[in-house]
């Protein structure tokens, strides 16, 4: 088996791996210690680096001519599942730590797998990738204005400091990686590179996920099985709700069914690693147990994003 197809089939698996490494962390958990601080940093700056060397000049050229697709895209993936996260922390009345945790994925961008994802279900690649790339570009200043204002009446926020953080880990990398391809695309040894760094993404992913579990694992276990399933039910209802009312507003405005079917995964899978970094950057010290929730979402995402995709491949057989 060749590097890039061994990289294909751990890419496919991608659940598989951050499932088997939560599950594996939560019963070994000092496995995982050494990913905390910088290390999550540079981490999850190479996760958003692995996206940008899949990005090319034809990509922004091509965003250029659907600027209405991204724009509808854009204010659906920031204004519904802030909203959402805010409305369920409320009705499910939870604490600040969880309701922090819920808050910050649901102000961050796309996730990086949701373009797989679109990919599996048929979706529109084109669009999806457009999508993760303009809210990803935007997540510095949006994502810090929405935490202040869904979680600033309760805790203290430190928006500049999240704005830093946002464009180091994510907007940097990605336009290093833009350029590195735009600069080497052409040359077969960079090309060989580009075939396996999506399996390098899974596993950087699956290293976020232990991290987490590894801090998170004390005080869970302190306050028991009863606020996993709690914190469980919020992210699960926050996904799905995601992921419906982003196919209501595609099927609202008449998109055709691949664009809805990416607009539904747009909007229902978020940047959880990025969430993560933020909660362990800016509210660890204070509001330790807000990791939870983003532990739970950058594995369940990957999983209902998967489920997700063979509903609509069933839905095209039946």
């Amino acid at each position: 088996m060749s590097p890039a197809e061994l990289s294909q089939k751990i890419s496919s698996n991608a659940t598989l791996v951050v499932v088997l490494t939560a599950v594996f962390t939560f019963f070994v958990p000092q496995t995982f210690a050494w990913v905390s601080g910088y290390v999550q940093t540079s981490i999850l700056g190479f996760i958003m680096l692995t996206m940008g060397l899949t990005l090319s000049t034809a990509d922004f050229k091509a965003l250029a001519h659907r600027p209405f697709d991204l724009l509808l895209g854009t204010i659906a993936q920031y204004s519904i599942m802030p909203l959402v996260a805010f409305s369920i922390c409320k009705i499910f009345g939870l604490s600040t730590d969880i309701s922090i945790g819920i808050i910050l994925v649901g102000c961050c961008p796309g996730g990086v797998s949701s373009n797989i994802m679109s990919y599996l279900c048929k979706g529109d690649i084109a669009y999806s990738v457009g999508m993760t790339t303009i809210s990803t570009l935007l997540a510095p200043v949006v994502t810090p204005l929405l935490v202040l204002w869904f979680a600033g009446q309760s805790v203290d926020v430190d928006a500049v400091g999240m704005f830093v953080n946002i464009l180091i880990v994510t907007l940097i990398p990605v336009l290093i990686g833009f350029s590195l391809n735009v600069w080497l695309g052409s040359k077969e040894s960079f090309c060989k590179i580009q075939a396996v760094m999506p399996a390098f993404s899974v596993i950087a992913l699956a290293c976020i996920v232990g991290g987490v579990i590894t801090s998170v694992h004390d005080p869970l276990l302190k306050e028991g099985f009863c606020l996993f399933i709690i914190t469980m039910g919020a992210v699960f209802c926050h996904n799905s709700l995601g992921y419906a009312l982003g196919y209501f507003v595609a099927k609202i405005f008449k998109f055709n069914t691949a664009k809805r079917r990416t607009l539904s995964i747009e909007v229902g899978m978020q940047n959880a690693g990025l969430a993560t970094n933020l909660a362990t950057n800016f509210f660890l010290a204070t509001n330790p147990l807000a990791l939870l929730p983003c532990a739970i979402s950058c594995a369940w995402h990957s999983i209902s994003g998967t489920i997700m995709a063979g509903i609509y491949r069933r839905s095209d057989a039946s």
